[in-house]
């Protein structure tokens, strides 16, 4: 299945001064995959070490001199393959596993940059946070994201669709086909392994299956690589996000956590999760005219999101009959479910949320460019927003987005997009930019 951050890596590959690749993401959102592809497609051969389960030897390897040449020479020797700087792709993967490993990135970027190499681990930036050595300025930095809607439509042969609307911005022809997709997305998420088996078998017990064996993967780690009793806390967060979901607060709420929680006590529990990419988390700012916007950011009040929206919805128990609900499928969590959805899609984008008086709430900042990007998302076609009014009444943004069930139109500087058409997101930025006067 085609990933965009494909792009991202021939580009790196062919960078001068390129640096040895590190690629972060949460658990089975595809890193491997992506990379074993990326060798296939581009270089001649790969030497993929999985650090997982390594043997005897790759042990041995690792715990002597980290000097690349000699690193290549048993590798070459290990895999029985001739290793070329220019014609092979050199994977290790779950690298947080071998620490040395990654220390070894730092020589291979002063002392043999020539050679393509990329890491990969589920639990890297866990693993980085702890205070480890690690050749900091000495490699690049990606991250993988789950699939995101724009991929799934690929995946299920409708990038012809895709690349028709980028030229056709505000054409309503393919709203029926994308409206099904979008709520298959919904149930399904952007998780490779989930979305090639519904590609595959068009089966729901399958997805749950796939989903619940992802969500229990994450909760053995809670136990492999935390203590006790930071393992409890961060299951509890875990656990009770659909029980943030389901209120409508200004921020997150340590008291759904569990009974008399204080920050203190989970922080560390949150930091893990967010670490290992299985939660996001959105801090509230507090103006909407200047930037840069993290300036502005108060980090005591945060909400927090899941890596992705069909494990989410499979944590949440929200069955399939209501996904496809014309009038259900928002009802549950106040709409939150479209919150999930249009973060899910601005990945690459860091957002923020604002609040003003009068209880008003702007469900996403961005800043993009020079320009500060209020973000309102709306369940259904009643796409009245009082606090997007008062943002723009206050601050005078020289564009608005606003995401509900509603057909794409740009109207009095506010951009409409249909939550379907969040492909389009950027396409229509550009495009209103052009047309809006601030």
């Amino acid at each position: 299945m085609e990933r965009k951050l494909m792009s991202e890596l021939v580009k790196w590959k062919d960078r001068k001064g390129r640096k040895p690749l590190l690629l972060e993401g949460a658990r089975q959102v595809g890193k491997t995959y992506l990379l074993k592809d990326f060798g296939k497609r581009y270089f001649k051969n790969m030497a993929y070490i999985n650090f997982q389960n390594p043997s005897a030897e790759l042990i041995d390897l690792f715990n002597g001199s980290i000097e690349p040449k000699r690193i290549i020479t048993i590798l070459e020797l290990l895999l029985n393959m001739k290793i070329s700087p220019a014609e092979t792709l050199i994977i290790f993967d779950e690298a947080q596993e071998a620490p040395r490993a990654l220390t070894s990135l730092k020589y291979f970027c002063e002392d043999a940059p020539e050679y393509h190499i990329a890491t990969a681990g589920s639990l890297l930036g866990v693993f980085l946070h702890k205070g480890a050595s690690f050749p900091v300025g000495k490699v690049n930095t990606m991250k993988l994201e789950p699939m995101d809607f724009e991929e799934f439509l690929w995946a299920n042969n409708r990038g012809n669709i895709v690349t028709f609307l980028k030229s056709n911005y505000f054409e309503t022809t393919f709203n029926e086909i994308l409206s099904d997709l979008f709520k298959q997305y919904l149930y399904i998420g952007g998780m490779p392994e989930a979305v090639a088996d519904w590609i595959e078998n068009q089966n729901v017990e399958n997805i749950n299956t796939i989903q619940e064996e992802i969500l229990s993967n994450y909760r053995k780690d809670f136990i492999k690589h935390t203590d006790n009793t930071i393992a409890v806390r961060i299951r509890q967060v875990f656990d009770g996000l659909p029980a943030q979901f389901a209120k409508k607060n200004d921020k997150f709420l340590y008291g759904t956590v569990k009974s008399g929680a204080r920050a203190r006590e989970y922080e560390m529990a949150i930091e893990w999760l967010i670490d290992a990419g299985i939660v996001r988390r959105v801090n509230q700012v507090g103006c909407g005219d200047k930037i840069p916007l993290k300036s502005y950011a108060e980090f005591s009040a945060f909400k927090l999101y899941f890596v992705d929206i069909g494990l989410f919805r499979n944590l949440a128990e929200i069955p399939y009959e209501v996904i496809q609900s014309k009038t259900a499928i928002f009802d549950e969590f106040n709409g939150l479910i479209a919150e999930q959805f249009v973060l899910q899609q601005l990945a690459k984008h860091t957002l923020y949320y604002w609040t003003g008086k009068e209880e008003s709430e702007v469900d996403f900042v961005m800043q993009y460019g020079s320009d500060i990007v209020p973000i309102e998302v709306k369940s259904g076609k009643n796409v009245k927003a009082k606090s997007l009014n008062i943002f723009r009444e206050k601050y005078f943004p020289k564009i608005s987005i606003r995401f509900s069930m509603k057909n794409s139109r740009l109207d009095n500087n506010i951009l409409n997009i249909s939550l379907f058409n969040s492909f389009l997101c950027e396409y229509l930025l550009d495009y209103s930019s052009e047309k809006c006067v601030k």
